[in-house]
């Protein structure tokens, strides 16, 4: 079970996990509910996934590790119109890979020689990346989002305040009395229950060419090796069992698990551990209590989920991306870098925002090389030795 383990100054609150079990909404909710209704994907096997995935996180690693929809895949359910088939062969495809590269240790071995600087960078263009979405969401609704961010960040300063979703009951009222987003209608029981789902071999193929590629590197980025490297900063010592070969095993078991019943390709992240810690989390009973919560639906209300989810406004939605973003991007090892390495996060940065975080981690280790050639070079002029 979850514990409070952490150091005094990291104890946890009833208020801060449920605070924190709101943290990651921003990713949640877009994805989420244009996975529903643009694709059509079963709300019971989606819901259903996460809630398992959410609350066997919670439980087996006691941290406020987030689960979350796997991006580049969900865009191209959004964009490229992937059939429930194709996405099912997409989620065990990638469990497979992720399973592997954990049980072999090599994402650990590849984690271990990437330079301190290249994953500052790394945490800096991801941080970015969710607060200019976060700016694209808040605009959708801009006074209600405006207000929202201006409320968390007052909120922030009251100790143990639950400010997430103090900040979204809020802004679900205001969106009410404006007239923006949708109104539930009263919800009904009925049940839910996932379906098995047996790929064939044209959805294996066309999924592998437009959704898996582009995902993986993403995933061994931002949700594994950067979330490793996050949660040892934020949990000394405790951090160390959400290892890259752990996060690895855990993903690749839940989408080889879940996938074939109707959820979405999943995976641990960055942003959401940082969005979590943001707002309250500190131990494993964030992602339970989330993940309750989505059970519950799952398998007594998942034909109204995408009614009760768009109650909230978009707005208040970015403004918890945003603020999420610039937690992580501004990490303590953005500060403890060299100065001549700070071209090198720069550069990582610039090319995770502008591309994507694998190329980001190319151009980044290779400007990192550089670096080090340069440095080396400048301590053997005799000049520089007296």
């Amino acid at each position: 079970m979850p514990d409070s383990g952490a150091a005094p100054a990291e104890r946890s609150s009833a208020l801060g996990e449920i605070g924190g079990a709101c943290g990651d909404l921003g990713t949640f909710i877009p994805h989420v509910i244009g996975a529903m209704t643009v694709a059509g994907l079963a709300p019971a096997g989606v819901l259903f996934g996460f809630a398992a995935f959410l609350i066997a996180t919670g439980l087996i690693y006691g941290l406020p590790l987030p689960v979350q929809p796997m991006k580049a895949i969900s865009a191209v359910i959004l964009t490229g119109g992937l059939r429930p088939g194709e996405v099912a062969a997409a989620g065990m495809m990638m469990g497979v890979v992720l399973f592997v590269l954990g049980a072999t240790g090599w994402i650990g071995r590849l984690a271990r020689v990437i330079p301190q600087s290249v994953s500052a960078g790394l945490q800096l263009g991801l941080g970015l990346l969710m607060a200019v979405l976060g700016v694209k969401l808040m605009l959708a609704t801009p006074w209600i989002g405006l207000a929202a961010l201006v409320l968390l960040f007052g909120l922030a300063r009251v100790p143990r305040c639950p400010a997430a979703p103090i900040v979204l009951i809020a802004s679900a009222f205001a969106g009410w009395l404006m007239g923006f987003g949708a109104v539930a209608a009263p919800a009904s029981a009925a049940a839910g229950v996932p379906h098995l789902i047996v790929p064939s071999w044209p959805e294996i193929w066309r999924s592998l060419q437009i959704a898996v590629l582009p995902q993986l590197s993403l995933t061994l980025t931002n949700a594994i090796i950067v979330t490793a490297s996050l949660s040892r900063d934020l949990f000394a010592g405790k951090g160390a069992i959400a290892s890259e070969r752990n996060l690895a095993l855990s993903s690749g078991l839940a989408n080889l698990l879940l996938c074939p019943f109707g959820a979405m390709p999943m995976c641990h992240g960055a942003g959401g551990l940082q969005a979590q810690y943001r707002f309250g989390a500190r131990t494993g009973w964030a992602p339970i209590i989330f993940g309750a919560a989505l059970l519950v639906l799952a398998i007594g209300f998942a034909h109204r989920a995408t009614a009760l989810f768009a109650i909230i406004p978009i707005g208040a939605v970015g403004a918890l991306l945003i603020l999420a973003g610039a937690d992580l991007a501004i990490s303590r090892r953005l500060f403890d870098g060299k100065p001549s390495c700070l071209w090198v996060i720069g550069l990582t940065a610039l090319v995770t925002v502008v591309v994507n975080p694998a190329l980001g981690l190319v151009l980044g280790w290779i400007g990192e090389v550089v670096r080090k050639a340069i440095v080396r070079s400048l301590y053997r002029r005799p000049d520089m030795t007296r």
